[in-house]
């Protein structure tokens, strides 16, 4: 059984830093990505990594945000930096079908796998 499990949310003050992890147990796929979901809005694709480190992101958050994994752990994380009160939302970690090759993708659609969702609030 598949589960995904996000930490490292919580609240600060724009220009502010957090670390988000998500531990993958179960799963034994290599694309896995970040999005989040802000009130009253859809969900979006923040950042997604393929197994050979390549990564993707939102134009919102390059240059801020970097994520990474632990394959040894089965771990991985969102360096979020020079936050900003639109990043507030709830962050899910979320991974495709193990034989896919769609890895990067924010087509949400194609994530058959996620995690609860850990809230971060930014405030100005």
């Amino acid at each position: 059984q598949v589960q995904l499990v996000e930490s490292g949310g919580g609240s600060v003050q724009a220009g502010g830093s957090l670390r988000l992890s998500c531990a993958a147990s179960g799963y034994r796929g290599y694309c896995i990505g970040w999005f989040r979901q802000a009130a009253g809005e859809e969900r979006e694709g923040v950042a997604g990594i393929a197994p050979d480190g390549t990564s993707t992101y939102a134009e919102s958050v390059k240059g801020r945000f970097t994520i990474s994994r632990d394959g040894a752990k089965r771990e991985l994380y969102l360096e979020m930096n020079s936050l900003e009160p639109s990043d507030t939302a709830m962050y899910y970690c979320a991974a495709l079908p193990p034989n896919s090759d769609k890895c990067g993708t924010f087509r949400s659609e194609r994530y058959i796998y996620w995690g609860q969702g850990t809230q971060v609030t930014v405030s100005s």
